[in-house]
């Protein structure tokens, strides 16, 4: 990453420089006759175990780019863009079963062994799931950041449509202006914004900027729902990571969420933190992974 325009960085911490400016690798594997775009750390460390990052709804790999280089001491990590988000190609519709195999197509492609761990934000967290349950086997453990089911009696918040029609920015300074999270929340530290901001557009043909998924994304996905039966059905060692102030994951969703999946599910609130839960607290979040991880291999 160049020091943003070399301007004030003074309140952006070292540690965050050194593990988005850590090198990685661009690779693509090919799914349903599309693209899926990966990044990889630690290409040439296979003695290594992996780590697979998956992130949520309208979001991309790069949101990865602070969090996963500091397990590079033990672990290979890499971050993908499933289809129709990021820099991975767009469908004519999409489903959960094909976002499974794109999961499982990454790992493979990685050369990661049956005991990846992935670790999946949200809207990830429901794919990786459902890779689980389709793909037995195929990985070793499951980290679920903020991404559960509801309890059927808990009553549904009120949430803002995600997605929506594409905007063209005239330059890139008017776009991350107008860069929001999904869902809304605010985050203390908009140097994390900043970054994520510039690495969520995309210039368009005729000039302009836009941000980086299928506007029609929302209209065409089908089989995405979470079900009881997917996270009753897991069969590998599965943790929870979620913000203590998270308005979606509530104290009902994680004990119902736990209830469903066999076996002991360790979880892990972090203090201060919402929904986002690594963008408002990187280092806490970074520590509660590693000893997830550590927990979920036994």
């Amino acid at each position: 990453m160049a020091r943003w325009d070399r301007g004030d960085t003074r309140t952006i911490p070292e540690w965050f420089f050194e593990a988005v400016e850590t090198p990685h690798v661009d690779r693509t594997v090919e799914v349903d006759e599309c693209d899926v775009a990966y990044q990889l750390w630690g290409v040439h460390d296979t003695a290594k175990p992996g780590v697979l990052f998956v992130h949520g709804m309208n979001a991309h790999a790069h949101w990865w780019d602070f969090i996963a280089p500091q397990l590079l001491d033990r672990y290979r990590c890499a971050a993908m863009n499933l289809t129709g988000m990021g820099d991975s190609d767009y469908r004519y519709e999409y489903d959960g079963a094909t976002y499974a195999e794109e999961i499982k197509a990454v790992c493979d492609h990685a050369g990661f062994g049956d005991d990846v761990a992935v670790v999946a934000h949200s809207f990830g967290g429901n794919m990786a799931v459902k890779a689980a349950g389709l793909f037995p086997g195929r990985f070793g453990s499951l980290i679920l950041v903020d991404s559960g089911i509801r309890d059927p009696d808990e009553p549904v918040p009120d949430r803002p449509a995600m997605g929506g029609r594409a905007k063209v920015y005239p330059d890139r300074e008017s776009a991350m202006a107008r860069f929001r999270l999904q869902p809304p929340q605010p985050c203390e530290n908009e140097y994390i914004l900043q970054y994520i901001a510039r690495n969520s557009l995309m210039p368009v043909d005729g000039g302009g900027f836009a941000w980086k998924f299928d506007e029609d994304l929302p209209d065409t996905l089908k089989n995405v729902e979470r079900h009881a039966d997917d996270y009753r059905a897991l069969e590998l060692p599965v943790g929870l990571i979620y913000g203590a102030q998270s308005d979606y994951f509530s104290s009902r969703t994680l004990d119902y969420t736990r209830s469903l999946i066999p076996g002991d599910v360790p979880a892990v609130g972090i203090e201060d933190a919402r929904h986002h839960v690594f963008l408002d607290q990187p280092l806490a979040f970074v520590d509660a992974l590693k000893g997830m991880l550590d927990t979920l291999k036994g």
